[in-house]
């Protein structure tokens, strides 16, 4: 069995015997030298701001900001694996709407630590005048804030862990934290952090925890991070599902190679990122960017705002609807006519009416694009992937929206929350645990018992999942919301989600797909 490695590249991009080239680096990657160190080396990673920096060394540049990948949880050992067999190759399949697959091998990585094993390597990494760069796609749930407050959890168990004297790091703000303080007490200039996760306000929600943690460490230390470290916003754009054994399958059968771990994402991809880096020489701390495509902007507000709750929002509505529904993959909700259009009602009428002017983009036209990459049955973006940890993204996602068209209707706004009310009442449906046909649902979620103790109360105590002030805050004492998530919950568990669905949705006439 031929598996991918750097040796095999000449051969994949003439063509194995019987298979089909792939393309591949273009650029000496014994030349590379490591400027990022990237926490949160997933899929996503991978498809996204891995694959703008392969691009660049493509064209000859960027050579000297190679990433350093770093895995921090248990479950990241098999990455480590995988990274150090393919030297730190792997490949990406883009796979088109018409059923037409594009793969190419991404060769920017050329190192990963598994921090369990050697925090002082990670340690060092970082502290070393050459890393330029943190950058981090650590999930939502990541970022250890309080859903209601917004403060950094510094009773979380593994914090405290971190903050004992003389504790070795175990956690990326210990480990990121130790960095930035070696480099101060040497006379280094400090890293840039930045965050690719789909959070709101990604850079500042980053400086306000690392900065937090490390006030409780050392409060002069929490300043001067406060003061001298950019945490530049960013948005993130890229449908990229969970790698499975027919992906491997169809690269072996395609190419003719074994990769234990490509990855695979939709055509569509965008970068939009906040100017903000501390200056590395006479450059600006950060590679050219803009010359792969990346959108560098003043102010990525308007973007993120737009993707969060138009794009990440309509996910979690398509996701519990359509699991309810029948459905298990993200291209058969989409391609459902009403849930189609409760989605594009949904954007059209609660979300949009929430977002700034976006420079440069024509909302009607992104949105309908939106249903036609989620529409796109090649991907095979599972529901249960959409539904996962919807307690750390519905907060962040979804109950902005409610509480901003409730406000606005406060000022004298004609506002409308009840299709939000009803995704939420969706997720408590789908907390339940049992979907329309008995058949058990495999809920995942870091609140997956309170969670599903307050689904199974809704009979006799129908606000009981969202009095959870904890994920809601107070949405729960305001009529406004709770009259139409009484309303939705009632038909979902008495007609079912595809008429439920169908009685949100708008005119039949009006199209939920373009093209």
């Amino acid at each position: 069995m031929t598996s991918l490695s750097q040796h095999l590249l000449p051969a994949l991009a003439e063509g194995l015997p019987g298979a089909t080239p792939v393309t591949v680096p273009s650029y000496d990657r014994s030349q590379l030298r490591a400027g990022i160190v990237h926490f949160g080396m997933g899929g996503f990673h991978r498809a996204h701001q891995a694959m703008y920096l392969d691009d660049l060394m493509n064209q000859g540049k960027a050579l000297d900001w190679a990433i350093c990948g770093v895995g921090v949880l248990p479950g990241d050992r098999h990455m480590l694996d995988v990274m150090e067999a393919q030297g730190h190759l792997y490949t990406l399949v883009i796979k088109h709407p018409d059923g037409r697959r594009e793969a190419r091998v991404i060769g920017s990585i050329v190192d990963y630590l598994f921090a369990p094993d050697d925090p002082e390597a990670v340690i060092e990494k970082m502290a070393s005048p050459e890393i330029r760069i943190v950058s981090l796609t650590i999930t939502e749930g990541g970022y250890n804030f309080h859903h209601v407050t917004g403060e950094f959890d510094d009773a979380a168990p593994a914090v405290q862990a971190d903050l004992d004297e003389g504790a070795v790091p175990g956690t990326v703000f210990g480990l990121v934290t130790e960095a930035l303080a070696r480099r101060r007490a040497r006379g280094v200039a400090p890293f840039t952090v930045m965050s690719c996760d789909n959070i709101q306000g990604n850079g500042d929600v980053a400086r306000k925890m690392f900065t937090a943690f490390a006030r409780l460490r050392d409060p002069e230390l929490g300043a001067w991070m406060e003061a001298e470290v950019p945490f530049p916003n960013s948005m993130v754009d890229r449908i990229t599902p969970v790698t499975t054994d027919a992906d491997r399958a169809t690269v072996q059968s395609d190419h003719g190679y074994t990769d234990a771990w490509p990855v695979v994402c939709e055509p569509f991809t965008q970068w939009v990122l906040e100017d903000h880096f501390v200056p590395a020489g006479s450059g600006p701390g950060r590679p050219p960017y803009d010359e792969a495509g990346v959108q560098l902007v003043p102010d990525v507000e308007p973007y993120e705002l737009m993707k969060l709750r138009l794009l990440n929002a309509s996910h979690q509505g398509m996701g519990y609807f359509g699991y309810l529904a029948g459905h298990r993959y993200a291209h058969e909700a989409a391609q459902d006519p009403d849930l189609a259009r409760f989605l594009l009602d949904y954007m059209d009428r609660e979300a949009t009416p929430t977002l700034r002017p976006v420079p440069g983009v024509d909302l009607d036209a992104y949105k309908r694009r939106l249903i036609e990459r989620f529409s796109n049955e090649h991907i095979r973006d599972t529901l249960a992937r959409l539904c996962a940890e919807s307690s750390d993204r519905i907060p962040k996602w979804l109950v902005p929206v409610i509480r901003e068209n409730l406000a606005a209707a406060d000022a004298g706004e004609e506002r409308e929350v009840g299709r939000s009310a009803a995704v939420v009442a969706s997720w408590a449906r789908y907390a339940e645990g049992v979907d329309e046909a008995g058949e058990p649902i495999a809920v995942v979620d870091r609140l997956k018992e309170p969670l599903m103790a307050a689904a199974a109360r809704q009979a006799d105590e129908p606000l009981a999942f969202v009095a959870q002030r904890e994920v809601f805050g107070d949405l729960v004492d305001d009529p406004r919301f709770t009259e139409p998530y009484l309303a939705a919950l009632a038909s979902l568990h008495e007609r079912g989600a595809r008429a439920t669905v169908a009685d949100l949705a708008g005119p039949a006439g009006r199209p939920g797909r373009e093209g």
